[in-house]
């Protein structure tokens, strides 16, 4: 795996956010994550967005973090927050979410991040598995869906 650091607005990034809204869009009928980013969220030091790539040089799996501090959204000062884990169908079960989990909170401690957390939700069992399994601990549920029954919110100390 190769991972390289690219704008969130990156046509390999687009691309791969697009696949991912849409498996959320099957998993909860809903078109897809309505939380609002933007590509700057993802500059560092503030936060970065990784694209895997494939011997081939295909996309084959992404992942972010972008800074966040206290506010009326539930987060707490020095936060990190993952956001568009997503590996394409034909490279699951391969280890790149777990890899590219660990690029993630390593770039988030360097960039002096304290807690990492994520919100997934009930209908993505695998991913809750790979949390879980990479030492996240469920926590008060923050972001745009804390108030939804179906989401699941975790952390881990960096």
């Amino acid at each position: 795996m190769n991972l390289r650091r690219v704008p969130f607005d990156h046509p390999d990034a687009v691309k791969l956010n697009d696949q991912v809204q849409a498996e959320y869009h099957l998993r909860y009928g809903d078109g897809g994550d309505a939380t609002p980013l933007d590509p700057s969220d993802f500059d560092p030091p503030n936060g970065v967005y990784l694209i895997a790539y494939d011997e081939n040089d295909t996309p084959v799996a992404t992942g972010g973090w972008r800074s966040q501090d206290t506010n009326g959204e539930g987060n707490l000062d020095g936060d990190a927050e993952v956001k568009r884990m997503y590996v394409i169908d034909a490279m699951r079960g391969r280890g790149l979410a777990r890899r590219m989990l660990a690029s993630l909170e390593e770039d988030a401690r360097a960039a002096g991040r304290r807690r990492m957390v994520l919100e997934t939700g009930t209908e993505q069992p695998e991913a809750i598995g790979l949390y879980t399994s990479s030492g996240y601990e469920p926590c008060a549920k923050f972001g745009y869906y804390r108030h939804f029954e179906s989401s699941r919110c975790f952390a881990k100390q960096l």
